[in-house]
């Protein structure tokens, strides 16, 4: 039985096809929300690399080739149905951090409400609440960020400086920052800054994935 259930689901994905066509958020093709090969490519490694100071990060994936296409469909394109393929790695690499953290809470950025506009739904939350997992609503937002896609290190780090803040004291309180993407490191950094100046600890990072041409895994 258990050998007839890769046949199954993709004849399950057949009949969806013909209702609902679709094409891969990753590679374009025809039928599938994610293809068989573009599954393949969302198995979750082991990537670190630590933050500025010291904070150990881990990714799950590298962000190119399908990833990246699939990753940006899901944040930029309202390709909420592959969310539950994009929490898996996530999920995965974050249960094997906290395994070595001990107690944590999650903590993730708030979106801004321009972002929930946009897209109606803030991606880093959809994906955890996939995997049954729930960030602590810590932090808030203190003053306007513009976007980071165009912007150089140091720019970056400008742009997210002094953003954030804790709603409350954090004192005693240990956490995992969790983020789909990892550039440069500024989003993550910040996040550290506000729950340690809140009193708390920031154990490790996760995201989904991290840009390998900026960052060199480390051993």
């Amino acid at each position: 039985m258990r050998a007839s259930l890769p046949a199954l689901r993709e004849a399950v994905l057949d009949a969806v096809a013909v209702l609902l066509p679709v094409d891969c958020a990753g590679c374009g093709a025809a039928d599938r929300a994610l293809c068989s090969g573009c599954r393949r490519a969302l198995a979750a490694g082991d990537h670190r690399h630590p933050l500025a100071d010291g904070t150990p990060v881990h990714s799950a994936l590298l962000y190119e080739a399908q990833v990246r296409t699939a990753i940006l469909a899901f944040k930029e394109l309202g390709r909420t149905d592959i969310a539950r393929a994009l929490s898996v790695p996530l999920a995965h690499t974050l249960h094997r951090v906290a395994a070595r953290t001990g107690p944590v809470e999650l903590v993730v950025v708030p979106t801004t409400r321009a972002a929930w506009r946009r897209r109606g739904y803030d991606p880093v939350p959809l994906l955890l609440a996939q995997a049954r997992l729930h960030p602590a609503r810590v932090l808030r937002r203190v003053r306007a960020t513009g976007t980071q896609k165009a912007l150089g290190t140091e720019a970056r780090s400008a742009n997210r400086a002094g953003s954030l803040a804790a709603r409350g004291s954090l004192m005693g309180r240990r956490f995992i920052a969790v983020d789909d993407v990892m550039t440069t490191g500024a989003t993550l950094d910040e996040v550290v800054r506000a729950v340690t100046e809140a009193g708390g600890e920031v154990v490790a990072g996760v995201t989904l994935a991290y840009t390998p041409r900026l960052f060199a895994p480390s051993s």
